[in-house]
């Protein structure tokens, strides 16, 4: 007699749904595109009193860390709906590097005031390895020199908003700088809504908190596979609100919507964004089981996830005709996070290309 494996229930629960809700107001009242438009000319992209509502106010940078350091003990599925909401209003806060890839980064270490600072929102942390790296992909290390840290990192996405920053040296060690103690400077980004910079340490102290290697493996892997949650948010979006300008726009006294070739290419873009949300929340789920599977699971949400997220924003940017092009409206925001997603921890063709190994389906 032969067992079958249980396979995951995707389908979210009661309490996800509660904080889905819960979440979509805070940002309603918080990340208003007309807002979040004019904060990105501003300087200052980030909305400190949004993460504040969501770190502080409702707990939600701890979801990851287990009660005991401080956090609220819940698992990767909850940080997922979070991140959807969060891509569906392209908001301008550090959840993704901060509350995941940072915090996980450091449930590898040794770390627990740290864990207990971020969990708290009091302090905002960021792994200082470029936007682009893939999990197991190699990264840059900066020398230690009598405890000191010395080097430059580029891309290290939202190292502006940082309070801590988690760097890796080659000694194999990961250390804890304050970000007061280097310099950041701000690089060209097409996301304007998640800005990158060029970190400098010149003799910068330093807390050696673990070794660098599983800890950024860890970490990307994370932010990869929850990254895919934000591109269904991105998807989402574009897509419900192509449907609703077209059922409002008329041409030849009819909605645009009604036109045949309009529907087939919006059924397309739907049954796509549904496959995103499979893909994407069984990562999730893979993760948050500690699945012997999550590392296939994370690689292949990536590989679905981004194409599809840069497809219906570009499909929304399109469609909206005239007023798409024009930048008082949403849409552009929406493209500009999906474009820099699809090369954020990796891109599709390089989790295709690992997808492959993991499943033994090499090229010839």
């Amino acid at each position: 007699m032969t067992t079958q494996s249980a396979q995951p229930d995707l389908l979210y629960s009661e309490e996800e749904e509660a904080l889905r809700a819960a979440v979509r107001d805070l940002l309603a009242d918080h990340c208003d595109p007309a807002d979040v438009i004019a904060r990105t000319e501003s300087g200052a992209p980030h909305d400190r009193e949004a993460w504040k509502a969501l770190a502080e106010g409702m707990g939600l940078a701890g979801l990851l860390v287990p009660e005991a350091l401080g956090g609220q003990g819940a698992t990767h599925r909850e940080a997922a709906v979070v991140l959807e909401e969060l891509g569906r209003a392209v908001a301008p806060v550090p959840y993704l590097t901060s509350a995941v890839v940072a915090t996980e980064a450091l449930l590898a270490c040794d770390a627990d005031d740290l864990l207990a600072e971020l969990a708290s929102g009091r302090r905002i942390g960021a792994l200082a390895v470029a936007l682009n790296i893939a999990p197991g992909g190699a990264h840059r290390t900066v020398r230690v020199e009598g405890g000191a840290l010395h080097g430059e990192l580029t891309g290290i996405a939202d190292a502006a908003a940082a309070d801590v920053l988690l760097v890796p040296a080659e000694d194999g060690g990961l250390y804890a700088v304050d970000a007061d103690a280097v310099t950041v400077a701000a690089q060209v980004s097409l996301d304007l809504t998640r800005p990158v910079a060029k970190v400098v340490l010149d003799g910068a102290d330093a807390r050696r908190i673990g070794d660098a290697a599983p800890a950024v493996r860890r970490a990307l892997r994370a932010g990869a596979g929850l990254l895919a949650s934000e591109q269904l948010g991105l998807a989402e979006w574009s897509l419900t609100e192509t449907v609703r300008y077209l059922k409002e726009r008329k041409q030849f006294n009819r909605p645009v919507g009604g036109f045949q070739a309009l529907k087939h290419r919006l059924a397309q873009l739907w049954l796509e964004t549904v496959h995103t949300r499979a893909a994407a929340r069984n990562a999730a789920d893979a993760l948050a089981g500690g699945s012997a599977d999550a590392d296939v699971a994370v690689a292949l949400a990536q590989a679905y996830a981004a194409p599809v997220a840069v497809r219906a924003a570009e499909e929304a940017l399109q469609l909206h005709a005239g007023i798409g092009m024009t930048w008082e409206h949403p849409v552009h925001l929406y493209l500009k996070r999906a474009k820099a997603d699809s090369i954020a921890y990796g891109t599709a063709g390089s989790h295709r290309e690992a997808l492959a190994g993991l499943v033994d389906l090499q090229a010839p």
